[in-house]
């Protein structure tokens, strides 16, 4: 749960059941009010309802605050939705492939490299390690940071689990959840959307069996999320496969490194055009002739 400030002196409350993913807002004008106000017993009845009775659970609990407090609080209304990827998966809950008991260490290897990485660091600083300590258990893990490795993390680092989650919570290149071999990533920013990023993501998600952003195909071969700029503005549409940026994007090119990566091959990453890297996609305009050479122009004293 979740509370803000907005300009007319209300406090959004912000709920998310976990069952039917849906999320719920209450609004107070009470500057006052605490989002602790809105924890106790009733919040069990929240997340076991479905988002029809949630919303009645949810009036209640309002009434409940009224009544604890003394204020006057005056609800808005209830707004629901669906929450963002991110949103789902800030509080942790144990699953059968997601819970504390599943072991996890670094195997040799990584564990070398951690070693080697924390070494990087003063002594009393080497916490700092957090985030590349994190992306070598997501790799070894097979693309996601479960609260294993997270946990594993903190015990290497010697700092409290918390800190931790907060950090893998906090930037959304951790993923939370189990994904596909390939992590596809298409870029819908706004240069990207004007060279027709729209087309390319509905390309992939179609190519893939009628997918929907954020979900895994039954094959487990790829998983297709939408992501904000990557960068690579220039050669645009784009998108990112694992660790590589695939660019100059038509319907027809999205379509064969999709069916590349299907068949276990790596198609060449880059420009899908004919041009180099980020040139002109109208050809070279400036630096068009030969180099000139050491002293090449010069008074004859410096050649």
């Amino acid at each position: 749960m979740t509370s803000k400030s907005v300009q007319n002196g209300f406090h959004i409350f912000q709920f998310v059941n976990a069952e039917s993913l849906q999320s719920y807002r209450l609004q107070a004008d009470h500057n006052d009010i605490e989002t602790t106000c809105l924890h106790g017993s009733w919040l069990s009845d929240v997340w076991k309802n479905t988002a029809t009775t949630a919303r009645s659970t949810l009036s209640s609990a309002f009434n409940y605050a009224i009544q604890a407090l003394g204020c006057t609080i005056h609800c808005e209304g209830l707004i629901y939705g669906s929450p963002s990827r991110s949103l789902m998966t800030l509080q942790h809950r144990d699953t059968p492939y997601n819970n504390p008991q599943i072991e996890f260490k670094f195997n040799p290897e990584n564990l070398t490299r951690a070693k080697e990485i924390i070494s990087h660091y003063p002594t009393q600083y080497k916490k700092a390690a957090v985030i590349p300590l994190l992306d070598l258990g997501q790799r070894q893990n097979k693309g996601w940071t479960s609260i294993s490795v997270m946990n594993y993390v903190a015990e290497l680092l010697e700092m409290p689990p918390m800190r931790v989650y907060e950090v893998a919570t906090f930037y959304t290149m951790f993923n939370r959840e189990p994904i596909g071999t390939n992590f596809v990533q298409v870029c819908t920013t706004t240069p990207c959307m004007l060279r027709g990023s729209t087309d390319i993501l509905n390309t992939t998600l179609s190519h893939l069996g009628g997918i929907k952003p954020g979900e895994t195909t039954k094959d487990g071969k790829f998983t297709v999320i939408e992501v904000e700029c990557q960068g690579a503005c220039s050669n645009a549409p784009m998108l990112v496969v694992n660790d590589d940026f695939y660019e100059d994007l038509t319907p027809e090119s999205t379509k064969k490194i999709l069916d590349a990566f299907s068949r276990g091959e790596k198609p060449k990453p880059g420009p899908q055009s004919s041009r180099q890297t980020s040139e002109n996609s109208a050809g070279l305009t400036a630096l068009t002739s030969k180099p000139y050479g050491p002293g090449e122009h010069c008074s004859p004293e410096f050649q």
